[in-house]
């Protein structure tokens, strides 16, 4: 058993890795598209930089996002080793990666709706199709928190553990 243990703990540290180069990456190519996008020795129009400009908004979202889950993974499985069976752990890994999506998602939808608004109005629905999605996942991470408040209160030694961990880790 230990042997599988350590298995997903190299998995584990792989897909951290992978995050951590993604995100550098995507900083990077947001980097080199920023400066293409004001450099002033570049014949490009306004509208012209003002999408390249956007479109290293949307690099660095992913970034942070991919970054963020990165740290999550980190955290949560390496440095805890959780096994998710409390309710707050579950809330917590949870929360951790919604806000991370639904961040993401919306600012994915105002640069849809910036990108579009002029040049392409015909695909300013599928913008709105994204800033939907990320209130349905808001409005029902909030349900989720509210009904594992409850949860929490039939165990409430699991939050004295957590936060016996949490201590722990920043000490």
């Amino acid at each position: 058993m230990k042997y599988i243990q350590n298995v997903f703990l190299v998995g584990y540290m792989l897909i951290v890795g992978l995050f951590f180069i993604c995100g550098i990456g995507l900083i990077g190519l947001a980097g080199i598209e920023t400066w293409s996008a004001l450099n002033p020795g570049t014949e490009f129009a306004v509208r012209d930089r003002f999408e390249l400009i956007l479109e290293c908004i949307g690099l660095l979202t992913i970034a942070v996002a991919s970054l963020e889950l990165g740290q999550t993974v980190l955290e949560e499985e390496v440095q805890r080793s959780v096994n998710i069976s409390s309710p707050t752990r579950v809330r917590r890994f949870l929360s951790r990666f919604l806000i991370v999506v639904v961040v993401s998602l919306s600012i994915e939808c105002l640069i849809g709706v910036f990108q579009f608004m002029h040049s392409k109005p015909e695909y300013l629905p599928h913008s709105a199709a994204v800033g939907l999605a990320a209130a349905a996942i808001l409005a029902t991470w909030g349900l989720f928190i509210r009904n594992n408040v409850e949860a929490e209160k039939l165990e409430p030694h699991s939050m004295h553990e957590v936060q016996a961990e949490d201590e722990e880790l920043e000490a």
